[in-house]
């Protein structure tokens, strides 16, 4: 027959402890003069021209089973790593998924509002194309 452990349940002592109680006392080196430098870099903001040029953007439901897709396009002189940074910004307020693809940021949903505030931060200017 096995032997059962079980644990008190009057209130009295366990024979159980912890196995990360001895990282309390440890002590944690010292962050690398690299690391932090490359940790302070992603944390400093990008500052955009006033007018950086005009965007469209597009509410789209071809192709997609009715389902509705804000598409933004006519990014001038933006690399992609830029694109992206935007796009991520647009998934995070937004509350929805989406994607960079062909020059053109996709995000899922009706959210041409949110999308153009966010591109008038960065400096664009948004209008609104198509249906």
């Amino acid at each position: 027959m096995k032997d059962k452990r079980r644990l008190p349940t009057d209130g009295g002592p366990t024979k159980w402890a912890s196995p990360f109680a001895a990282l309390q006392q440890a002590e944690l080196p010292p962050t690398s003069p690299a690391r932090s430098a490359a940790s302070q870099v992603e944390q400093v903001p990008v500052v955009h021209k006033k007018n950086r040029g005009r965007v469209d953007i597009i509410r789209q439901t071809a192709h997609r089973s009715g389902k509705t897709v804000t598409v933004v396009t006519g990014f001038i002189g933006i690399g992609q790593v830029e694109k992206e940074l935007l796009a991520k910004q647009m998934q995070k307020v937004c509350g929805a998924g989406g994607t960079v693809k062909e020059g053109r940021i996709k995000i899922q949903g009706d959210q041409r509002e949110a999308v153009a505030r966010i591109l008038i931060e960065a400096g664009f200017h948004p209008v609104f194309a198509g249906g």
